[in-house]
């Protein structure tokens, strides 16, 4: 799916990942927003078919999180059960750059170009400063919302040698008829909007992109369509040109948007 408004015919320098081009119209620094968007009246085109749909889209850890480890580390449910951590620190590429910055920049993107759309898009957090929240009341958040997807953004952190790409989690085996059905069509749609945008799959996890998980909490209490991008592995230095530069964020973005309104469409 093409995202005409926002893929400017310049190509996306020095990567073998992608293929095509990268959008630079977007702010290289994302600013702190509201955690709720909507597209201004006049903005959207008008055949969109995410017109009056709503997404929530999850960024992966928080800022605040490697700070207060106790509450982070506090046991909820895991959805089948037994528990898990309530939330974690997240990884970070060898120079320092975060996974909780990198996720939170992506997700305000997609947030953006979802919005010029006419979705209505609800964010688990508020900026990148705070502590959690923990993954069961991410998905709580998501199931309230009666969100026709939802989608949680991450990268990797690897250690294989010469493990890159990206991949889609998704529950399995499937705990209800959402998950088993809808979710496992939005993952794929996720999938194939990476793939045809050019970003390598997984070579190291998964099959084809796609990552079929029992142990994710935010997926095992999902009641809506739910799938979880890693977009690629932090600690690869090839991925990680990608992931700390702000063209290579903006294309993630591009990608993640194009399977949304595709599984939408």
């Amino acid at each position: 799916m093409r995202l005409r408004l926002f893929l400017p015919a310049c190509l996306l320098a020095a990567t073998a990942l992608f293929a095509g081009c990268a959008s630079t119209t977007m702010d290289e620094s994302p600013a702190t927003s509201t955690a709720t968007a909507v597209a201004s009246e006049g903005s959207v085109p008008p055949t969109s078919p995410a017109v009056h749909r709503t997404v929530v889209l999850d960024p992966g850890h928080n800022g605040g999180n490697a700070t207060h480890l106790a509450q982070i580390n506090a046991p909820v449910p895991d959805g089948r059960g037994g528990t898990k951590a309530c939330n974690t620190t997240g990884t970070s590429a060898a120079s320092g750059y975060t996974e909780h910055e990198f996720a939170w920049d992506v997700t305000v993107r997609v947030r953006d170009l979802l919005a010029a759309h006419g979705v209505r898009v609800i964010l688990t957090r508020a900026d990148d400063a705070g502590v959690g929240p923990c993954v069961d009341e991410r998905a709580s958040i998501a199931n309230r919302s009666g969100a026709d997807a939802v989608v949680s953004i991450h990268a990797d952190g690897n250690t294989g040698a010469d493990a890159h790409g990206f991949h889609i989690a998704y529950a399995e085996p499937p705990l209800n008829p959402v998950q088993a059905e809808a979710g496992t069509r939005l993952a794929r749609a996720l999938r194939d909007a990476m793939v045809a945008g050019g970003v390598v799959p997984s070579t190291y996890v998964g099959s084809a992109g796609l990552d079929p998980r029992a142990d994710l909490a935010g997926l095992n209490l999902a009641e809506r369509p739910s799938a979880l991008v890693e977009c690629g592995n932090m600690r690869s230095a090839t991925d990680a040109a990608l992931i700390e530069t702000p063209e290579g964020r903006a294309r993630y973005a591009e990608l993640v948007t194009a399977g949304i309104l595709a599984f939408l469409g």
